[in-house]
């Protein structure tokens, strides 16, 4: 048994999100502020509205590649986190359950490791001068419920439970633009990609927004 396998025994957690099926209404992000408490700006799952494709002339017609999607992230529990590399404090860690979480009591506030983290997933929070992030809205987990986000979506978009699970009824793709390659940090999720993607850049429509 390799130490890894040691370290964690227990089955990876992870989210399914179906972006062929998300409609982009925010329900899920609405829910994640709510139940966490969280102020105007910080969003620990964010819906990122995602547009690519051109129009081609072909003659005396005009031939469309368009596509646009939105895509929910929050943290993905990355089984090589960058954030935890990346912390001088050691305020990050990755559980046994499989979950990366922050110690308010270590933290910093450096931001370092929003900047190391290729999904700008970890915020600051301004009143207690810390990191924070998404913990899969754990003490409802305990008493049988889902994450908030997943509660919320209406039309079932999103799921959460165990990786190898979800990666059988799904599948294993875990990128999509404009998410970086799975490879670099291996994320604990699994899409579901809508019909139509084009390997050509997209454009995030609302990147002002989600930015903090």
């Amino acid at each position: 048994m390799s130490a890894a396998s040691r370290a964690f025994p227990m089955p990876q957690p992870g989210f399914y999100l179906d972006v062929s099926s998300c409609s982009g209404c925010k329900a899920c992000q609405v829910a994640c502020k709510d139940r966490n408490g969280l102020e105007t700006g910080r969003l620990w799952r964010r819906v990122v509205e995602v547009e690519g494709g051109e129009w081609h002339r072909e003659g005396e017609a005009w031939r469309p590649t368009v596509f646009a999607y939105s895509l929910s992230i929050s943290c993905l529990h990355c089984q090589a986190p960058a954030c935890l590399a990346a912390c001088p404090s050691r305020a990050i860690a990755r559980q046994p359950d499989g979950l990366v979480v922050v110690d308010e009591g270590r933290c910093l506030g450096c931001r370092y490791c929003s900047w190391a983290c290729p999904y700008g997933v970890p915020q600051f929070a301004e009143a207690t001068g810390t990191m924070s992030k998404c913990n899969t809205c754990a003490e409802d987990r305990l008493e049988g419920l889902p994450p908030a986000c997943v509660a919320a979506c209406p039309l079932r978009a999103l799921d959460f439970g165990d990786l190898d699970e979800l990666r059988q009824r799904h599948g294993s793709l875990d990128a999509i633009p404009p998410l970086p390659d799975g490879s670099l940090t291996k994320p604990s999720v699994v899409i579901t990609a809508p019909g139509g993607i084009r390997p050509e850049p997209v454009t995030v429509v609302n990147a002002e927004e989600i930015q903090r």
